[in-house]
């Protein structure tokens, strides 16, 4: 594990596809524990728990998914207390799950391509979507619950991550309704009288598209809903938000549903890219007011890293991709990573009076999964962290942590290269923090030289030092997707350690 310098990153070799694959094994394996092998140490004042989410089966009893976003959710905990800590990991008992163990083999398509055995004949006009729960993983209003965007969320007990059962969030989801996997969290500001809001949003797709915008407080009861139609297929996995604004990137996709109604291809498959047609960007008022929308140059995001109002204008942070990453090869394990498009981060400049979007790259590196001080979301800001390539051009997988400053300019990147892979970053501020970087991050890797995952613990304000802590778990997490952390402390008591 280093800190390399940019001329050394590009001369070293990155990473070996086997090393990589290892990553991807299934987990099928609960476990319980209070993890005793630490190098380093963890920061005493460190206190809360941190969750996971991610695919943890890339197999239904030996039967292989196609593509790791159509694997059965599992969650992970890791409670911090007294600088101990103890690991916890279970799968969302969804009923697709659950009818699955039960019959030994997929029951289920995958959106993303997985079919069933048995051929074009077992697929056909079968359109029962599989909640698989795998997204995120978020504790609001006293519940912690488990989201997969296309569907409600499943409610899990905090301490021991049994599921409890689909949530319709007090009867605000109606039976079949949808809510996104990637919420955002609005601070509020005391000295506005803004109390922090959850904001989230649902996609229902058709030849028009219905965007539902929902706004929680901070006990989990629904302040605020509305409800747009916009033109066109519109696949959207992730919004940004600033105090007035709700902010969504409608790629130019187009969406062919036959082969997918043949049983021939996944719901995700029949998705193409149009490179002839501009990006939309939705401008919705969160407190009323007419919806806008602008055009940029075509592009495909993921992800966003931030937004904030400045001077009269919108300024949007986010992962770009010059188009919809293919779906095309045989399954994941065969993925070109020359041939797939590398996700950067760009930044877009929206003036709401001339209807003009203008543009600029921040970060050439393949990167994703950004994250920030939370009490900077919405706001202007200085400082973004990503899961990284090793290398400063080119695609590859994640092996590398980044900082940017995006006031200086300066970056700063930790590699975990060449048999360390990375994920998402999770910034969690000191409690008596100050600065915007006064915090630590949160990493869990994949260590293919132990074939076991590790969390790593950065000081946020310098990750060149390297880990204050690598908490080495006894076995592997799958690649996951996003996760959180709260102050909540969800671990066993003093009695029973």
């Amino acid at each position: 594990m280093q800190t390399l310098e940019p001329n050394q990153l590009a001369q070293q070799s990155s990473f070996s596809k086997e090393d990589w694959l290892r990553g991807y094994r299934s987990q099928p394996q609960e476990f319980a524990y209070w993890i005793d092998q630490v190098e380093g140490q963890i920061p005493l004042e460190l206190e809360g728990t941190l969750f996971r989410n991610g695919p943890g089966l890339l197999d239904i009893h030996g039967y292989p998914v196609r593509h790791p976003f159509d694997g059965d959710g599992m969650v992970n905990s890791i409670a911090f207390s007294q600088g101990r800590a103890f690991y916890r990991n279970r799968f969302v008992r969804t009923g697709g799950y659950v009818a699955e163990q039960q019959a030994g083999k997929p029951l289920y398509r995958g959106v993303f391509g997985t079919q069933k055995p048995g051929g074009v004949l077992a697929n056909a006009l079968d359109l029962r979507l599989k909640n698989i729960a795998n997204t995120h993983v978020i504790y609001w209003g006293d519940k912690l619950l488990a989201l997969w965007e296309a569907a409600a969320p499943h409610r899990l007990d905090p301490y021991t991550l049994e599921t409890l059962g689909l949530d319709h969030l007090d009867g605000t989801l109606a039976e079949g309704d949808a809510f996104a996997a990637h919420p955002r969290f609005d601070p509020g500001d005391s000295s506005q009288g803004q109390p922090p809001r959850l904001v989230n949003f649902a996609i229902k797709p058709g030849l028009s598209t219905t965007i539902t915008l929902y706004e929680f407080d901070l006990h989990g009861n629904l302040v605020q809903r509305q409800a747009h139609s916009v033109p066109g297929f519109a696949f959207i996995h992730d919004f940004a938000i600033t105090p007035h604004y709700a902010l969504l990137f409608q790629a130019p996709v187009a969406y062919n549903p036959l082969p997918y109604l043949l049983g021939l291809k996944g719901a995700a498959e029949c998705i193409t890219f149009k490179p002839e047609e501009p990006t939309k960007i939705w401008v919705i008022p969160r407190h009323g007011g007419a919806v806008q929308t602008l055009e940029t140059a075509p592009c495909f995001v993921f992800h966003h890293g931030n937004a904030f109002e400045q001077e009269g204008q919108i300024v949007v942070d986010s992962i770009c991709y010059r188009d919809f990453p293919s779906l095309e090869q045989e399954d994941y394990r065969t993925v070109d990573f020359e041939a797939v498009p590398e996700g950067q981060l760009w930044r877009f400049t929206l003036n709401l009076d001339h209807n003009m979007v203008t543009r600029e790259p921040l970060i050439e590196r393949c990167c994703e999964f950004p994250c920030l001080h939370p009490q900077r979301q919405g706001r202007p800001y200085r400082y973004l962290y990503l899961g990284a390539a090793h290398a400063p051009r080119g695609n590859a997988p994640l092996q590398a942590l980044l900082k940017q400053d995006l006031v200086s300019g300066e970056e700063q990147v930790w590699s975990a290269a060449p048999q360390g892979f990375s994920g998402e970053p999770v910034f969690v501020p000191k409690p008596q923090g100050q600065a915007e970087d006064d915090g630590w991050l949160l990493l869990l890797l994949y260590n293919a030289a132990r074939r076991c995952s590790d969390l790593a613990i950065f000081e946020a304000g310098d990750i060149q030092q390297g880990p204050l802590a690598r908490l080495l778990l006894a076995h592997h997490v799958p690649y996951g997707l996003h996760g959180s952390f709260t102050e909540c402390y969800f671990g066993p008591t003093e009695a029973g350690r």
